[in-house]
């Protein structure tokens, strides 16, 4: 009998639709303003909507998430902000391309017929 090795991942899903100000992602996220507003810069993390003051910025629970992931990523590798944004950018395209091979292999079980 083989051993199946699996790879959890988690998507944070929002039914009510929770926005966070600046104050309450650096509250929760542990994190300075600035650190935040730079991750927004480097297209990190993004607002739900643009706004011409960061202070006016919202975000979604997926940003929190995110932030958090950044926070992990540079606390445990040390990376500085353009590496952060490049490291979640491959991290995104692997989780992608993870979804579309169980969506390919669930497919091919379908047409095999090994339900």
């Amino acid at each position: 009998m083989s051993e199946r090795n699996s790879v959890l991942t988690v998507e944070v899903m929002d039914s009510d639709g929770s926005t966070f100000t600046l104050h309450e992602v650096c509250e929760r996220g542990e994190c300075h303003a600035e650190f935040v507003i730079k991750l927004v810069n480097y297209g990190v993390i993004a607002p739900v909507e643009p706004a011409t003051e960061a202070r006016q910025w919202l975000f979604d629970v997926a940003a929190l998430a995110r932030l958090h992931k950044a926070r992990r990523l540079q606390r445990d590798l040390k990376m500085n902000l353009p590496g952060l944004a490049m490291s979640l950018e491959l991290l995104d395209e692997v989780q992608e391309m993870r979804k579309e091979v169980d969506r390919l292999n669930r497919q091919l079980q379908q047409l095999t017929g090994e339900w």
